[in-house]
């Protein structure tokens, strides 16, 4: 009788267990379709104005980045100030990890955020981020040099696929397109490299730091850069001013919400599912970009355009996890 109680006790943990990875992988899906949601909206905002003058081509869209991310940090502080977290702020910058998100935070916003924007709004939402999709494989090879980890034969294989996609998407602009979309696309590369190194610094922080707060804090620090010394320098804070009353704002607002609800998705995916597994449906906004970018603007899906993200999608789920452990949700 006790044998019997001790499988069924057995059966019902692994039932809760898998429950809560299928669970998971929801999120996952949700952080994966927000982001592309997030980046085709972002788009439009700043294809407005006051977005559409400036400086330099550089200045309104940077502009664009410091409100999103503005925007994103405060939509994130009012959650953590309704589920009771809000003075974990505080206490966290006080810790060496949470210095450790900030630091993460200047790569993943004012590098890697910058770049994302730049490369939508030079080459378009549905082309750049496929190539932002990227960023895992690029974080792998920088693993290699900072964390000193190995590189398997799946991973090149994987990091080898990106590239391929890379130059599929990127090679030929499509019809219409600005005269800047090789910049785009470069600029979108750029956003690889600053995501790519804030996942590798944020693996110390975020283990250590509620990812909640942590979250809310590299929003809110990446913000504090770009109004402080990114804006100043690319001569955006007048930009920044003129939006407010104006209706750009208010899309990129939404944008924001999208950008730090897909964040809040994403990590509650990695809690419940596991890093692999989230890791694939988070950017799985590759694919997503392309078509919200379809649906919204109208953006046609070009065999190139759609091939390349596919391929992207591929190599950066080979870089970052074995294909098979992704069927087998018992297997945490």
């Amino acid at each position: 009788m006790a044998v019997n109680n001790g499988v069924r006790a057995k059966q019902m943990l692994e039932a809760r267990e898998l429950s809560h990875a299928k669970r998971g992988i929801g999120w996952g899906l949700l952080s994966g379709a927000t982001w592309g949601l997030d980046g085709v909206i972002l788009g439009i905002g700043t294809a407005m104005a006051p977005f559409t003058g400036g400086a330099s081509i550089y200045a309104a869209p940077l502009a664009g980045a410091c409100l999103h991310d503005g925007f994103a940090g405060l939509w994130l502080f009012f959650y953590n100030l309704f589920t009771g977290k809000w003075r974990e702020y505080i206490r966290t910058l006080a810790t060496k990890p949470g210095l450790i998100v900030c630091l993460a935070a200047l790569f993943g916003g004012p590098i890697g955020m910058a770049g994302y924007v730049l490369g939508i709004n030079m080459a378009g939402a549905s082309y750049a981020l496929p190539i932002t999709a990227m960023y895992p494989a690029i974080g792998a090879i920088m693993a290699v040099f900072i964390l000193k980890e190995r590189i398997s034969w799946r991973t090149w294989l994987g990091i080898v696929l990106c590239i391929t996609g890379a130059i599929i998407v990127g090679y030929a602009p499509p019809e219409g397109s600005s005269p800047y979309f090789h910049l785009g696309i470069g600029l979108s590369l750029l956003a690889c490299l600053g995501w790519g190194m804030e996942g590798v610094l944020s693996t110390y922080g975020m283990d250590m730091v509620d990812p909640d707060i942590a979250i809310g804090i590299r929003e809110a620090a990446s913000f504090v850069v770009y109004f402080v010394a990114i804006l100043p320098l690319a001569a955006g804070l007048p930009i920044f001013f003129a939006a407010f009353g104006t209706k750009s704002l208010w899309i990129v607002a939404l944008a924001g919400f999208f950008g730090g609800l897909s964040y809040l998705a994403w990590y509650r995916a990695l809690n419940m599912t596991g890093v692999g597994r989230a890791m694939t449906f988070n950017i799985s906004y590759a694919l997503w970009g392309v078509f919200w970018a379809w649906l919204i603007t109208k953006t046609p899906v070009t065999p190139a355009l759609l091939g390349g993200a596919v391929l992207i999608f591929c190599g950066t789920v080979l870089a970052t996890t074995n294909p098979r452990e992704l069927l087998n949700l018992r297997k945490r």
